[in-house]
């Protein structure tokens, strides 16, 4: 027999009540199925039957009669005795394991019973884990071993009882562990990391971070290296460039008048017996008239060739059709070509100081060379020419001047306004070395260029289509080209001995007489022979031309119709 663990006196609670006796006391053994003195409840005896299952053991009890006596009170124990109160039958939890049936030790019998102990919390929370005791029922948290509770009806007594705590709340998040403190919760439920979860996960990132980085930068460099060894490294160097644009330009721009009057500008290679030049000429009508200067021209002569280029590359021979040295003009003809665009004429008297102007030519036989600049002044009278000597070759020009770039080969060309239409025609140049110079060529432009303006041209290009000679506007008087003082001074006598002045001439008829010196031409101061002659060639044959005269010391005016010569 193992000895039965000791137990604590257990008292009537709620959940006994006491019996009465029949004989106004209590019965010590009714209600009770205990066994005989000296022998516990729970004990098997040797040989002895076991307890049904059921009852409720009995709490020890003493027999010394040193004992304190007991009385009835409220738990139903009698004063004076030294017997515990009867219970009533509560019914016995099964045992954890069925009886041995061959008495096997320790298994043999199941041993005593006795009530687990009390979980015992710490007062100190635990440090880490969440609360959960609330969602864990109040039935699982009770100890397997404890005793299970039975539905007594018997009333409780009615003498006080000893104040019960308050029920715990149950908590239904309580997790198993009954030591863990509640922690923190984020928004969506998930616990929040602490600081160490937090640094071990900073650091896990950093670490996954620097091996992500370390994989790009090997990878990158990697392209990097091919690319440099694939394009000979960093010695080839590629610069950034503009799209293409449209080809198209504002029609009053540069580019646009190039654009319109190229198509009617022509290169001009000319051939004599001992010499031969480049020049530039353009288109005036479609059936093949060309306008250029009577010096491009010259060197051909009488059995000379001239060939015409156009812009599109295309040649064509030439024939002369008229020329006039003294207008500095001529006109050639292609025959047997077809689509030529004429170049469209505009209005020279409309010319102001400052208007913009482009010009075209072939400059040392540069082909399509395109130059812009401004007309600097109006009706600059000069003269070219003059190679052999007699003044026969000597051109007197009331020009346009202009600092448009013109080099030699640019002569005859067209000078263009704002609307691509001819206002000149560019013929002379004054270079550095040797002044006006139109075919030696050697010095280049110096910004002074001047041109024929065009309404002088028209007139002779269509005289010269028309007849092959230009006439000219003459006062029938003979100057003294000698004379250095301010004005044109007439002649004692022609050159060939006779009158200076031209008998029946306009001059004569006018009053005009030898020694007279000329000072203005209709109101515009003349310095010289040649200025004259230039104011006089800017009009046509019969129009009215004022002159005012010097003679004697006293100035006089006189009005006179211009008569008309041919030139040659």
């Amino acid at each position: 027999m193992h000895p039965a663990p000791a137990r604590e006196p257990v008292t009537a609670d709620s959940g006994s009540a006491p019996r009465s006796d029949p004989g106004g006391g209590l019965d010590p053994d009714a209600g009770s199925d205990r066994p005989s003195h000296g022998v516990e409840v729970g004990e098997a005896v040797d040989g002895a039957p076991e307890e049904p299952s059921g009852v409720a053991p009995a709490a020890p009890h003493s027999l010394d009669p040193a004992a304190s006596p007991l009385t009835v009170d409220d738990t139903g124990v009698r004063e004076g005795g030294d017997y515990e109160l009867a219970r009533p039958a509560v019914a016995r939890p099964e045992p954890l394991h069925a009886s041995d049936p061959y008495s096997t030790p320790p298994y043999g019998h199941p041993g005593p019973w006795a009530p687990a102990p009390p979980v015992q919390h710490p007062t100190a929370p635990h440090s880490q884990g969440p609360d959960l005791s609330a969602a864990i029922p109040a039935q699982a948290q009770t100890s397997p071993l404890d005793p299970v509770p039975q539905d007594v009806t018997s009333p409780a007594p009615a003498g006080p009882s000893e104040p019960q705590p308050p029920e715990a709340v149950p908590d239904p998040w309580r997790n198993y562990d009954p030591w863990a403190a509640p922690a923190p919760l984020q928004q969506n439920g998930g616990v929040v990391p602490t600081v160490t979860q937090r640094r071990r996960r900073t650091r896990r990132t950093l670490v996954l971070g620097a091996v992500v980085l370390a994989l790009v930068s090997g990878g990158v460099g990697g392209v990097v290296g091919a690319y440099m060894q694939r394009n000979e490294g960093v010695t080839k160097v590629e610069l950034p460039q503009a799209a293409e644009e449209a080809p198209g330009r504002p029609a009053d721009s540069v580019a646009g008048i190039a654009a319109h009057a190229l198509p009617s500008v022509v290169t001009l290679h000319v051939k004599g017996s001992e010499e031969g030049g480049t020049g530039t000429g353009f288109v005036l009508d479609g059936r093949g008239h060309i306008l250029t200067n009577n010096h491009v021209i010259e060197p051909a002569g009488d059995s000379g060739e001239i060939s015409v280029t156009f812009s599109g590359g295309e040649s064509a021979k030439a024939k002369l059709v008229g020329h006039d040295s003294g207008y500095d003009l001529a006109v050639v003809k292609v025959t047997g070509v077809s689509g030529l665009t004429p170049m469209p004429l505009g209005n020279s008297d409309s010319v102001q100081v400052g208007d913009p102007v482009v010009a075209i030519g072939a400059p040392f036989d540069l082909a399509n060379t395109v130059t812009s600049g401004i007309i600097s002044a109006k009706e600059r009278p000069i003269t070219a020419g003059g190679e052999k000597g007699d003044g026969t070759d000597v051109s007197y020009v009331d020009a346009l001047q202009t600092d448009a770039p013109i080099n030699p080969g640019n002569s005859g060309g067209p000078l263009l306004d704002s609307r691509a239409r001819v206002i000149g025609i560019n013929s002379a140049i004054r270079s550095a070395d040797n002044g006006s110079d139109l075919e030696s060529g050697q010095a280049g432009s110096i910004g002074l260029g001047f041109a024929i303006p065009v309404n002088q041209a028209k007139r002779v290009a269509e005289e010269l289509i028309n007849t092959g000679r230009a006439t000219h506007p003459v006062i029938g008087v003979t100057l003294d080209m000698n004379y250095t003082g301010d004005g044109a001074r007439v002649a004692a006598k022609a050159a060939d001995g006779g009158p200076a002045v031209s008998p029946r001439g306009p001059g004569a008829e006018a009053g005009v007489k030898a020694g007279d010196v000329i000072t203005e031409v209709d109101g515009t101061r003349v310095h010289s022979g040649e200025e004259l002659i230039v104011r006089t060639r800017a009009h046509r044959p019969g129009d009215h031309l004022g002159l005012t005269l010097r003679r004697s010391g006293a100035e006089r005016t006189v009005t006179l119709v211009l008569g008309s010569a041919d030139g040659d």
